[in-house]
């Protein structure tokens, strides 16, 4: 279950008439959302997709001893971060999975290939374009090692994940008989949580179902997830132009990681948006907390709070996560008494079901938000100038 507050420390640091506009409006922008070409991600995915995911997982699990995922920024941050929140911190007993394809640094690669020589491995290469550098390089790597390794069976340790018709990697998957999946046209990288380029990976290790489940789910929250879309705006009228999201388990740092790049290309484009960052408290308490607190005031803050744990550690008579909790709801009152204005996010267990809903939660808020600055969520023309600066540089 997930609860929502907007209000408490929010409402009285922003206008509103501001306000009351904004959520008038909320029937046009509903209507240009229901209208767009990219919303493939709210439509029900295929039984018989789910079957072969399933199917394709355990021929993983059955035939190798990890599976090394190629991808970078939404072709791999959705699946990343919710393994990051489900896996133990130590001793972890899942199956391995490498999230590989996010960097250039040729030390982290070459040690890759080494660990990599002794180990029984398949790949995942997942990029819509088929053409993403970053992701190319480590494939092209990965895949020399595989040829040197197993040489004839190569189509038996290669899985794709790109464009249905189109591109370098369909092309290769034709010419080489490799297994494959499809990122549909009406789902951009970000928005592609309920595609194989994240369901595929965690049907590894995680009940496929509930995670469906639990994301669908989400369709319920469209309200809330339109409120919080005005609430923000208002905030970045009142010249809050930065949005802390705030977790309080190590754990769900990559899930920030996921919002920051969520908001950022969905809202980042013609000189307005919010700029998305993120906090893990209580470490971040005693680093920029003080910035925070007394700095310079163009922040506000989101706080995802778990109410419960299974896990029990007593203190002086309390119970850890009690504290933990204790001090997320001080933080809230200290930085709000600062002029810091802090939204709520409650669930009330850390489970699969709570954090793909609010996944469908925060990708319709995005999508909302960037309607209501009156740009287009679905973009990124300014992810490409970075690339064309490369290509030239390259030459």
């Amino acid at each position: 279950m997930l609860k929502f507050d907007f209000n408490t420390y929010v409402k009285p640091l922003i206008n509103e008439n501001d306000y009351n506009n904004l959520l008038s409006r909320k029937e046009e922008i509903l209507d240009k959302f229901n209208h767009s070409i990219m919303t493939g991600w709210t439509k029900e995915i295929s039984s018989e997709l789910v079957i072969d995911l399933k199917r394709t997982a355990d021929y993983i699990k059955n035939n190798f001893d990890c599976l090394v995922v190629i991808g970078i920024g939404g072709s791999f941050l959705g699946s990343y971060a919710f393994d990051k929140m489900f896996r133990n911190y130590f001793n972890d007993s899942k199956f391995e999975i490498i999230y590989a394809g996010t960097t250039l640094s040729s030390k982290y690669l070459d040690e890759l290939l080494e660990y990599l020589s002794n180990k029984n491995f398949c790949l995942n290469v997942i990029s819509k374009s088929g053409s993403t550098m970053e992701t190319n390089i480590t494939y092209t790597v990965l895949k020399d090692l595989l040829k040197r390794k197993y040489n004839s069976e190569l189509n038996k340790h290669i899985i794709v994940t790109t464009d249905k018709e189109k591109g370098p990697l369909r092309e290769e998957v034709i010419a080489e008989g490799y297994k494959s999946f499809e990122i549909p046209n009406d789902i951009g990288g970000r928005y592609s949580f309920i595609t194989p380029a994240h369901l595929l990976p965690l049907a590894i290790n995680y009940d496929l179902d509930k995670i469906i489940k639990g994301y669908y789910r989400g369709k319920r929250l469209l309200d809330e997830a339109f409120e919080y879309a005005v609430t923000r705006n208002c905030l970045f009228k009142a010249n809050k132009y930065v949005e802390n999201f705030c977790v309080y388990e190590e754990n769900m740092s990559y899930f920030t990681e996921w919002l920051k790049q969520l908001f950022g290309e969905s809202e980042g484009k013609e000189g307005v948006g919010i700029y998305p960052t993120s906090t893990v408290h209580t470490r971040d308490l005693h680093s920029l907390g003080q910035f925070i607190q007394d700095g310079n005031k163009i922040i506000f803050e989101t706080f995802i709070k778990v109410t419960k744990s299974d896990n029990y550690i007593e203190y002086n008579g309390r119970e850890l996560h009690e504290i933990n909790n204790l001090v997320l709801d001080s933080v809230m009152r200290a930085h709000f008494s600062g002029k810091v204005p802090c939204l709520e996010i409650e669930l009330d267990e850390l489970s699969i079901e709570n954090i793909t809903s609010l996944m469908y939660f925060f990708m319709l808020s995005a999508a909302f938000s960037g309607y209501l600055f009156g740009i287009e969520p679905f973009d990124q023309p300014g992810v490409e100038v970075y690339k064309q600066e490369v290509r030239e540089s390259l030459k």
